[in-house]
This record gives C-alpha cells, structure tokens and sequence, in this order.
C-alpha cells in the first residue's frame, strides 16, 4: 500500500449532519467515530452512511454516538472500530481528531460571551487531544473567535496545545503549560473562495503533533478561481420545482411560468451567510434583516423554507413555496446545496429506527449549523498531505 493510499483515521465531535464529516471524507479520512447532541441531526447521520456509497468504510468500523460530548469516552466506550483497530483504541492511534464546536459564545449574531457561555466546548476538545494525542487537530468556528476580545482566549488555546503561558479563562491566573503541538494557524477561511455559493467565513485551527510534523510546513489551500454562483447551485433544482405547475397549464401554469421567470431575471451572486441554526431562533427562516433583503435581491423569499417537491401538492402549499412576488422559498435540500452539501444527503431520520424528524424546522437547523463540506476537504487535504508523509507505507499507530 502507498503512501497516498493509506488509510487516514479520525474522529469528529459535534459532528452535526456531516458538513465536516462529508469533507475530511471526500479529504481520505475514515472515520471512527462521529460524536453528536441533537438526536435528529444524529439520525441523519445515520440514514445516510448507512446507504450512501463510498461509505462503507464506516459502515463497518464507525460509531454514530448520540450524547453530550462531555460524556464521551474515546479511549473506553468505542465499539465498532474495535473490528479495525483489533483492539480498544489507545492513546497517539488516531490521525484526526476534528470538531465544529459551538459557535453561539463566540458569534456575532449572540451575546458573545466566549468563556461565560455554557455552551463553549473548547475546554473538553483540549481534554480530548489530551487523552488521545492524535497526530493532527482540526478546531471550526466562527470568525467572531479571532475578535481583539478574544485574544486572551485564543491565546490560552494555542498554549494548551503548543506549551507556553497563557492565563487560565476561569481563574485569569497565568499558568505555564506542556503542548506536544505545533499551530500551524488560526485561519479565517471564506467558503466561496472554496466553491460554496455562499458568504461563510470560518474561523479554523490546525495544530500537528511536532514528532509528526518535523521539519515539514503545512500549507493552507489556496482558493479556487472563479466563484460559484446562487444561480449555477440552484437553476436545476428550481427549474424541476416549477415544472409541475408549468406543465398544468391555465391559470396556474401561466403563474408558475411567470414566477419561474421573474427567479431567473433576479441578479445573480454569492448568497449570505445562511443562519437559523440554533435552537434558541425562532423558527426556520434564512437570517436576519440584512440576509433577509440581501435573498430578495436574488429573488428568494427568505421568510421560511418550503415544503419538499414531494409535499407541495399534499399540502396545496405552491402558492407560498413558489408564487408569491418575494420569490420562491427555499427547500431544507436548496439551503443544504448553498451550505455545500452533495444534493443526494438526506435529512432525515431513519423511520425505521428513530423517530422522523419533526418537520422543516429541525431539518433546515441542521443546516443552518453546519461546515461547509468543500472547505472541510480542502483543509482536510493539506492535513492528509502532511500525515501521509510523516508515516513510513504500512505503519500504523504512532
């Protein structure tokens, strides 16, 4: 087996529907575990690698786990990858640990109280790269994380992994730490720059082992030409949206017509940035004020998301999701193709062993929180490229 052949392992906490699962995948990471709170974005998981394929890697060898990742016990509680690894898994094993952690105490659109928020889970990352001491770290967060307030903060991170005194966010104390790291960067990363038709800056940290690392340089990938535009992501879907009603013809059929016309007439561009992920939002819409003026232009209706295809002429529903002057709405799969998604990912629970996914709102917040799958794999590329020329061909562990 050669070098760029060989399997790359890693494990994802807050892996939410697959954004970053889907990435490092495409990057050639198999993973063991993917790490999970929400129970429907847990399902979706599921659904799909249990069918998608390519994916059987993890079929066999993955554990979906659906807890606090607070309670999650990597060196202990795995179950499936044991069959790969031909034992529990032990410290310096793993190529990847990767996470998205919770962006609320660090966003703009919040309170941004960082430390102070219950939901910031830097903290029981540090501990994990602790008991595992993977060979490379993947942290995603919003840009609000690299704000001039949180310099403190990032400084602590970056000393719990490179060794070095920071203060202690608890206690303000200075406190000297040991890191087996190097940062290789926290990097503001923009998602159309990597073929996402959308405006979603990320906020990302890469840190490798420095026995791994060595002499050699990481490199950040580069962006890509050209950008990828609302237009080209959703002309197919929209078109097959309206072409139902075109195709009653009369009344209907003239207004469908219509409507579908006045969509692609709209300017074309880079959407905003997609929220409505979190479960202390209302409901499902595509984003505040400024978002929501920024989709009308692009003729959008961004005061809610639509029933699937499938649902429309069951719920009589064509007028909201498609015909009004606003503009059509988007569906939970438009919004996915915007944040990046394959089309073909579904977000669903398995009917036949979870309980199905209560309607537009749970599906589309799964969205509205996810990575970017493209940026994920370019990233995870530039880490796979490191890693596989760390590792003498066959060699496994550390």
């Amino acid at each position: 087996m050669g070098a760029s052949e060989r399997t790359l392992t890693s494990i994802e906490i807050c892996a939410g529907a697959g954004g970053q699962a889907i990435g490092l995948h495409q990057a050639g990471f198999s993973h063991l575990a993917l790490v999970e709170i929400d129970q429907y974005a847990a399902a979706t998981l599921r659904r799909n690698i249990a069918h998608r394929d390519g994916w059987e890697f993890e079929r066999e060898y993955c554990d979906i786990i659906h807890k606090d990742v607070n309670e999650f016990k990597p060196l202990s509680e795995l179950e499936k990858p044991v069959g790969y690894l031909g034992g529990p898994l032990k410290e310096r094993d793993l190529d990847l640990l990767a996470g998205g952690v919770p962006c609320p105490p660090f966003s703009h659109a919040g309170k941004q109280l960082g430390k102070d928020d219950e939901r910031d889970l830097f903290p029981r990352m540090l501990e994990l790269v602790d008991e595992l001491k993977p060979k490379a770290v993947m942290i995603e967060n919003v840009r609000g994380i690299k704000d001039d307030k949180f310099q403190d903060y990032r400084d602590w991170v970056v000393a719990r992994l490179e060794g070095g005194v920071a203060k202690d966010p608890q206690t303000g104390e200075k406190v000297e730490y040991k890191g087996d790291y190097r940062v290789c960067g926290w990097e503001v990363l923009e998602a159309s720059d990597f073929g996402v038709p959308q405006l979603r800056p990320r906020a990302i940290l890469v840190a490798i082992r420095t026995d791994v690392l060595g002499d050699a340089e990481f490199e950040w990938p580069e962006p890509k030409p050209g950008a990828f535009t609302v237009r080209a992501a959703l002309g197919t879907s929209m078109r097959a949206r309206f072409k139902p009603f075109v195709d009653k013809g009369g009344v209907l059929g003239a207004k469908a017509q219509e409507a579908l016309e006045r969509w692609e007439g709209k300017p074309d561009g880079i959407a905003p940035t997609l929220v409505g992920g979190s479960k202390k939002h209302g409901g499902a819409d595509l984003g505040p004020s400024r978002a929501k003026a920024a989709w009308k232009l692009f003729g959008v209706n961004a005061l809610g998301v639509a029933n699937s295809p499938d649902e429309v002429e069951d719920k009589k529903s064509w007028e909201r999701d498609l015909l009004r002057e606003e503009g059509p709405m988007l569906t939970v799969t438009q919004a996915a193709i915007i944040q990046g998604f394959p089309e073909e990912w579904d977000f669903a629970g398995d009917k036949k062993t979870e309980k199905p996914l209560p309607g537009k709102t749970a599906q589309y917040r799964q969205v509205g929180n996810a990575f970017p799958p493209p940026v994920a794999h370019a990233v995870g590329e530039s880490i796979a490229k490191v890693l596989r020329a760390a590792r003498p061909a066959g060699q496994s562990g550390s």
